[in-house]
């Protein structure tokens, strides 16, 4: 059976300003560094075998101190990378419903589409499953991006469902169908 374990990444300070990152580069701040560390602890006595990371900064960071307590590599790739906000990338939604208005999600805005995020992210989890059959495979990401590509896999999970810094959420892949064991899980930060 193949497991993946999916981490959203540490916290920025544009999630602590609730600003739309998408694709924009923002590093972790000191408290996504530090629970980044007690992720990668609670995580280094399971049997994980390799570490995919998103390229923007924040997940590959979380990804670096995680795959270092891990003994394990960390391969990059741009398809897991946060879904592409276009013009509301750097905005609060007060400012989006100042510029756009109430409605502003309706406007061309230049937002990637969910099928083109489902896309990507499917096509990502079809390779790594094939490479590594029967791993246990971590893969740290975004939340959007994250969100829209569980909703496709599992049932239980839908768009809605926010996931938190560094939360661990666990699929099982018997060959045939994903479950769920595990959902945006932060034990480790209390």
């Amino acid at each position: 059976m193949t497991v993946i374990g999916f981490v959203r990444h540490g916290i920025t300070d544009w999630n602590i300003a609730r600003k739309a990152q998408g694709s924009s580069d923002i590093p972790l701040n000191d408290k996504g560094l530090e629970d980044a560390e007690k992720l990668a602890e609670r995580l280094k006595d399971e049997k994980w075998s390799v570490v995919y990371s998103s390229d923007l900064k924040r997940a590959h960071k979380t990804a670096e101190i995680i795959a270092t307590k891990l003994e394990v590599p960390v391969i990059t790739d741009e398809r897991i990378r946060e879904a592409y906000g276009g013009q509301i990338e750097g905005t609060t939604k007060a400012e989006r419903i100042e510029r756009w208005g109430e409605k502003w999600y309706e406007e061309d805005l230049g937002i990637e589409n969910n099928k083109s995020v489902v896309e990507r992210g499917l096509a990502f989890i079809n390779e790594i499953v094939d490479q590594h059959p029967e791993k246990h495979i971590l893969v740290i990401s975004h939340g959007s991006f994250l969100r829209q590509l569980l909703a496709e896999l599992v049932e239980p999970v839908s768009q809605n469902n926010r996931l938190n810094n560094t939360s661990l959420t666990k699929l099982h892949y018997d060959g045939q169908k994903w479950e769920i064991s595990l959902f945006n899980c932060t034990k480790h930060l209390n």
